[in-house]
């Protein structure tokens, strides 16, 4: 082993503790992994840079725009609805809203498909009493199984087919992951329908637990003539800082108050609305002038007016509020909204408001004004947007109505047969959204997640220095030691497993990367058509069930599932063992 192997296979080992403990972003801990190559001589600023502008990332990033294009037209949507309201049963609904998901998740990148129906699926389930946590997990899992059929239908295709245009093979075709996509589409819609629909918990919806508890969110307190504090603003009445208790709107006459500033004054007769610990309300009891009403029938729901909303926002994995207090992050200042409480994995946090650290996934049950959902759609720091009151503004700006969705069909048209290569198709795309003011440049920038490419593209640099270094062939001999007097069959199962094992703990593009060259250094010392791992490590890189962690769309559906990680093992593990035992058994018949 040389010094170079060695480094590497350090840093590598380090940047994977470091993605399982998450002690920094993803995109964060990769780059400066590529980064400490480059500075000490491992990789040329070239090689570093290739990730950067690779064919496979830069179709992603191209994609990511047309799929916004789509789903803001809000035919994803229409569709859905009207199409579920024609079930009579619960096993027909879930028919009629699976199956044709997991065909469109082929064509569009599965995350935004996932943020655009998780909000509708929720609602709908909630109107008839039915538990969202039979309907979330399905929903990201069969996402995920039919993002397999095509090469575009996720981001760990696009990013694996990349690599093996650089590395000098032919990529793949549009349709050629179908040959294992279909099948483990199909067994994973059967499973769901019957075993997996079992196994997945009953968890009321957080609007469901909002309504029926409402009396523990709020309280209200009357300023009498006599309180000291009368014409001065909240913040020199002392009713800024409450243990506990967050102020989060002020009903004078007809008018309502809200989000309250530090600024705003009191006035007598005012009706002050409190939320987070009822159980602390003593101190606001005592305090001359101030009486609390007792028996009110002020719900939730009254909190609305014509410039309020409640709204659910699950917070993202990228989100910039992590690692600070709401308080700290000055929530209200920044989004002009009022966090009224705060869940995690079902359970109401019960502690001050102000003092929370947000966690990826947590759902905040927010007092927002009108165009905060529209505003914040598209923001890195939240997955998903509900507003509670009115599920139709979930319906997305059908501007230009097809448009979108025929330009896009069109490049697949192209595409399908040879005209034009995916990254042609979706730059034409682009063009065309652009041309017709289908999207602005500002929505279509929105539209990119930056931090998903910027993982990609330094993951592409990470890999180049375990294939340059020699920690790929190491690795690989490695592998054919224990799994070449097993058979090739085991060998197969052991880079699957160790591919899938990484995408739970990391992320899937990060997993696919990381495997690759040690595939290809595996089928070049077996003398082997390195397509067939290339595939194996696609398909394990992508079939993410068992942690939340591993796939995006499992985190979308955390917070507003209510689920609880082990919900993931329970109902993934037999899951992932059925496309595991598909997939190997495929490739080894169909290309060895």
């Amino acid at each position: 082993m040389t010094f170079e192997l060695v480094f590497v296979l350090v840093m590598v080992t380090a940047m994977l503790i470091g993605l399982l403990a998450e002690i920094s972003r993803p995109e964060i801990i990769v780059f400066t992994v590529l980064t400490i190559f480059l500075v000490t001589g491992i990789l040329t600023p070239e090689e570093a840079l290739d990730g950067f502008s690779n064919e496979g990332m830069l179709t992603i990033a191209l994609l990511f725009i047309v799929a916004g294009a789509v789903q803001n037209s809000g035919i994803m949507e229409r569709f859905i609805t009207s199409w579920l309201a024609k079930s009579k049963s619960l096993l027909e609904s879930m028919a009629r809203f699976f199956i044709p998901t997991s065909i469109l998740s082929g064509f569009l990148n599965n995350t935004p498909i996932v943020v655009t129906l998780a909000p509708l699926i929720k609602n709908w389930c909630e109107e008839r009493d039915i538990a969202p946590s039979k309907f979330l997990i399905p929903l990201s899992y069969v996402t995920i199984l039919g993002g397999t059929i095509t090469l575009m239908g996720t981001s760990t295709n696009l990013v694996v087919h990349g690599m093996l245009l650089d590395y000098g093979y032919e990529g793949y075709s549009l349709f050629q992951l179908a040959i294992i996509g279909i099948p483990i589409t199909v067994v994973g819609l059967v499973y769901i329908f019957t075993i997996g629909y079992q196994l997945l918990p009953e968890y009321k919806g957080f609007k469901q637990t909002i309504k029926e508890d409402a009396k523990e969110y709020i309280a209200e307190v009357i300023v009498g003539e006599t309180f000291p504090h009368i014409n001065q603003s909240i913040e020199q009445a002392g009713l800024r800082e409450l243990k506990g208790l967050y102020l989060v709107e002020i009903i004078r006459g007809e008018e309502r108050l809200s989000p309250v500033r530090s600024s705003t004054v009191i006035q007598e007769g005012d009706r002050l609305i409190f939320t987070g610990l009822m159980s602390t309300l003593t101190e606001v009891q005592m305090t001359k002038g101030l009486s609390l009403r007792t028996g009110t029938k002020l719900d939730l729901d009254e909190l609305k007016n014509g410039n309020t909303q409640l709204v659910e926002a699950v917070v993202s994995h990228q989100s910039s509020l992590l690692s600070k207090s709401i308080k700290q992050n000055q929530f209200r200042s920044k989004y002009d909204a009022g966090v009224i409480a705060v869940h995690r994995k079902n359970e109401r946090i019960q502690s001050k408001v102000g003092d929370i650290h947000l966690k990826p996934g947590d759902s905040l049950l927010l007092l927002a004004g009108k165009g905060f959902v529209e505003k914040y759609q598209q923001s890195n720091d939240f997955y998903v947007l509900t507003s509670l009151g009115t599920p139709e503004s979930l319906k997305r700006n059908a501007r230009n109505g097809w448009l979108p969705v025929g330009i896009f069909f069109l490049m697949i048209i192209l595409v399908t047969f040879g005209v034009l290569s995916m990254f042609k198709a979706m730059a034409v795309a682009v063009i065309l959204l652009l041309a017709t003011n289908t999207i602005t440049a500002r929505e279509a920038k929105g539209y990119i997640h930056f931090h998903v490419l910027l993982l990609i593209a330094s993951s592409f640099g990470v890999g180049i220095a375990i294939m340059k270094s020699g920690l790929a062939e190491w690795i690989a001999r490695g592998l054919l030691a224990v799994g070449e007097p097993l058979g090739l069959f085991a060998i197969l199962l052991l880079i699957y497993l160790l591919t899938n094992i990484f995408t739970e703990l990391i992320t899937n593009s990060a997993a696919a990367v990381l495997m690759l060259p040690i595939g290809l250094e595996t089928a070049a010392n077996l003398h082997l058509d390195p397509m067939g791992f290339a595939v194996t490590i696609t398909i394990a890189a992508s079939a993410s069930f068992i942690t939340p962690i591993g796939y995006q769309t499992n985190m979308i559906v955390y917070g507003p599932g209510g689920y609880k990680f082990s919900d993931y093992i329970k109902i993934g593990t037999p899951l992932s063992l059925l496309v595991m035992a598909i997939t190997v058994t495929i490739v080894y018949y169909w290309w060895f």
